[in-house]
């Protein structure tokens, strides 16, 4: 079975998402930004979900965590938590 680790910063709105996405990209830090602004309590662990396999998590998740470059921010994902930025760590 295929497993992957995962990181994610879950906001409430698409602009946030966006906004957070674009000081990542400009070199802010993915751990530093989880643990200020993700609602998720995996944000005081800098957003780390651990590793889990397909099914684990919501369809929207598996489906970027499953096919999405390692090491790479994606987003915003819409779910009914709200919205996410992922990034999978590593994928086997």
């Amino acid at each position: 079975m295929a497993l992957a680790s995962a990181r994610h910063i879950l906001v409430e709105t698409e602009q946030q998402c966006n906004e957070l996405k674009a000081q990542i990209e400009n070199g802010a830090d993915f751990a530093d930004l989880a643990k200020q602004f993700s609602s998720c309590p995996s944000g005081a662990q800098g957003g780390e979900l651990g590793e889990f396999g397909p099914g684990m998590m919501v369809p929207e998740f598996d489906k970027v965590v499953f096919s999405a470059p390692v090491n790479t921010v994606q987003g915003p994902v819409r779910t009914d938590f709200g919205y996410h930025l992922l990034e999978v760590t590593s994928r086997s």
